[in-house]
């Protein structure tokens, strides 16, 4: 029986490199008969593999091209390619534009360039990209991180929803799409040009209107706890931090959605 619950699976949170048990970022949404990888950063190749083979998954969606976010798709291509593995290929892959061109100037080691497009199909993302993988809906806006970088809502079709920050840092495009999702993922990685602090990822909450808050990417100087207690003092709702294995149901009953913050 297919389960249709949606949820995310966190396979790494680590920034700007991974650690000891923590990949980088690096999530799996499921949901809607549908399996998306989310961010590929180091290490979240054999994470993902903990819980879904690689075949299994039906479209890989990054946020931008920063290694700690995206660095995995160029192990994730020998697999695809050269494993064995018994696949529909290409993957869908959902990136920033000049996603291919990238992949390809890393792995591509003599006159010919190596055949990304046979690993994946790659269709680059723009504000307001929006497409359908199975029963989900994945709608992208353009965010500010210094370089071309897109956060994330997922739908269901049963008008559940969750939205993924990327990195960037608070701006009213990331406000809109996360507006009354039931789980809000944000990055923490502390308060500078193309990032959120962790309190500004409970303000990005609040303003949203968000059912409950997720942090995520937290800074190496700070511990999950203290973030979670920065972003508590913002926002109304639960907060808790994505510590590496954690899965979050969407649209649990018993969580109350807060009213959006006007600030």
């Amino acid at each position: 029986m297919i389960d249709h619950a949606l949820r995310i699976t966190v396979l790494g949170s680590a920034t700007p490199f991974p650690r000891p048990g923590n990949a980088c970022s690096g999530y799996l949404v499921e949901g809607g008969g549908a399996r998306v990888w989310v961010d590929a950063g180091s290490g979240t190749l054999g994470e993902l593999q903990r819980h879904a083979r690689l075949g299994e998954i039906d479209a890989i969606w990054i946020s931008h091209l920063h290694a700690d976010h995206s660095a995995d798709l160029l192990t994730a291509y020998y697999a695809l390619l050269y494993a064995g593995l018994d696949l529909d290929l290409p993957v869908p892959l959902f990136g920033p534009p000049g996603t291919a061109d990238r992949l390809a100037a890393f792995l591509t080691n003599g006159p010919e360039r190596s055949p990304v497009e046979r690993a994946f199909a790659v269709e680059e993302l723009y504000d307001g990209h929006a497409a359908a993988i199975g029963g989900l809906t994945l709608r992208a806006r353009a965010v500010e991180h210094g370089m071309p970088a897109f956060a994330l809502r997922v739908e269901d079709d049963q008008g559940r929803s969750l939205a993924y920050s990327g990195d960037c840092a608070p701006c009213p495009a990331l406000v809109e799409l996360a507006r009354d999702c039931d789980l809000f993922v944000c990055e923490a990685d502390g308060e500078g040009p193309g990032h959120h602090s962790a309190a500004q990822a409970g303000r990005s909450a609040a303003q949203a209107g968000a059912g409950r808050l997720v942090v995520t990417h937290v800074g190496p100087g700070t511990e999950p706890a203290e973030a979670t207690a920065h972003a508590a003092a913002e926002f109304l709702g639960e907060v808790r931090h994505a510590d590496p294995g954690a899965c979050f149901t969407v649209g649990e009953t018993g969580t109350r959605k807060p009213k959006a913050d006007s600030r």
